[in-house]
């Protein structure tokens, strides 16, 4: 059988509001843990320092159907800040620009499929406060 090689998927990250912290990325194909994907050992993940004009690339991607979520971690804490425990205080952001209502969106409103070669995307960086 022919194993097609790992592509890569490049995200450019538009809105932000400012340089602080890191914006935290994951990438899964595990709709029943999305957009908690640190809980998938297979996701991938990684780190960068915020900036304006952001872009991040996984490598080794594999062809599938995946969702992003993205975290403005300003304060660089590990975490989703939030006020009163509900509404989050730093920014988010998911591929196709899935809507936030009262809730993260469902993997299906994210998904994206992906051919195992390079895909570009560009995901809204969003705040509620």
């Amino acid at each position: 059988m022919n194993v097609p090689p790992a592509g890569t998927v490049t995200v450019t990250i538009t809105e932000m509001r400012s340089t602080q912290g890191v914006v935290r990325a994951c990438m899964t194909t595990n709709r029943e843990i999305f957009p908690r994907c640190r809980k998938d050992p297979a996701s991938h993940r990684t780190v960068v320092t915020a900036s304006e004009n952001m872009t991040l690339t996984f490598t080794g991607v594999k062809p599938g159907n995946y969702a992003i979520a993205l975290l403005h971690d300003e304060n660089d804490n590990g975490k989703a800040d939030r006020v009163l425990g509900m509404m989050p205080k730093e920014g988010f952001g998911f591929s196709r620009d899935a809507k936030v209502q009262m809730a993260p969106p469902k993997f299906d409103d994210a998904v994206f499929e992906f051919d195992g070669s390079a895909a570009e995307l560009t995901i809204r960086m969003r705040y509620m406060l």
